[in-house]
């Protein structure tokens, strides 16, 4: 199989385990439509990313409480985080001052804001690399801490840029969000600036993919009804659309 098979196996594989939590090499062999061997090499590559848990004749999905490690996050649902991208991009005018949260959709925005006129504060140095040569880009960085792996700023320093500057618009991510428990965080220090830069900007927008939805990690960032615009892909929950739409929400589906 080439590449593109091997993706789609992939995310089948981590779909089900959120849907069912634990799955036999057997039942995924059947889903895919695949060996039991490539499955289980499948399933080898994805527990040395941190995605799943191998168990004897089996998968388990990785508890919401930890956090997979941003590069395999880069690698998921890479197609969807793409078009989520292109969706929010397209929201920004040129000339607005915006904040470019971490994580690995986020990265897909600053890939389509290379030739924008725009004055971006990245709260990653993945999104700065991707924008430290775009001549129209404006960029400021916020200083303090950084996380490894995502290499998100974090700390009274970044905390600190948001009591001093406005902002325009928030382009927000997140670990978990939900209607009822709005947008969480696995690092705390990260959902603190997170937080920040939310009362700072006039607009938050909320990049997540549909993964993402029913999820509850440990840190809290904002309710629900603090974000303007959603942009996520159309497997998000009918139920949850609904209810963010009913809660002012205003929810764009790519």
């Amino acid at each position: 199989m080439n590449a593109v098979d091997v993706a789609q196996r992939h995310e089948l594989i981590l779909q089900s385990l959120r849907e069912h939590r634990r799955v036999g090499v057997g039942a995924l062999a059947r889903l895919v439509g695949a060996s039991g061997m490539t499955v289980r090499r499948d399933l080898d590559a994805l527990a040395r990313d941190g995605l799943l848990r191998r168990v004897r004749g089996a998968a388990e999905g990785v508890p919401t409480g930890e956090e997979t490690p941003f590069a395999a996050r880069a690698r998921q649902r890479l197609d969807v985080k793409r078009r989520i991208g292109a969706a929010v991009a397209a929201l920004l005018d040129d000339g607005e001052t915006v904040v470019l949260d971490g994580g690995s959709t986020a990265l897909e925005v600053a890939r389509r804001l290379t030739d924008r006129r725009l004055t971006v504060l990245p709260l990653s140095l993945h999104a700065v690399d991707v924008l430290r040569a775009a001549d129209r880009v404006r960029l400021v960085l916020p200083g303090g801490d950084l996380r490894p792996g995502g290499l998100a700023f974090v700390g009274p320093l970044a905390e600190q840029a948001f009591r001093v500057v406005r902002f325009d618009t928030a382009v927000l991510g997140g670990c978990g969000f939900s209607a009822r428990d709005g947008v969480s965080t696995h690092d705390l220090a990260e959902g603190a600036v997170k937080r920040a830069a939310v009362e700072a900007s006039g607009r938050v927008v909320l990049a997540v993919d549909s993964s993402k939805f029913g999820r509850a990690a440990f840190g809290r960032v904002c309710g629900a009804r603090e974000v303007d615009v959603l942009v996520t892909d159309e497997d998000a929950p009918e139920d949850e659309v609904a209810r963010l739409r009913d809660e002012g929400v205003e929810v764009r589906l790519v």
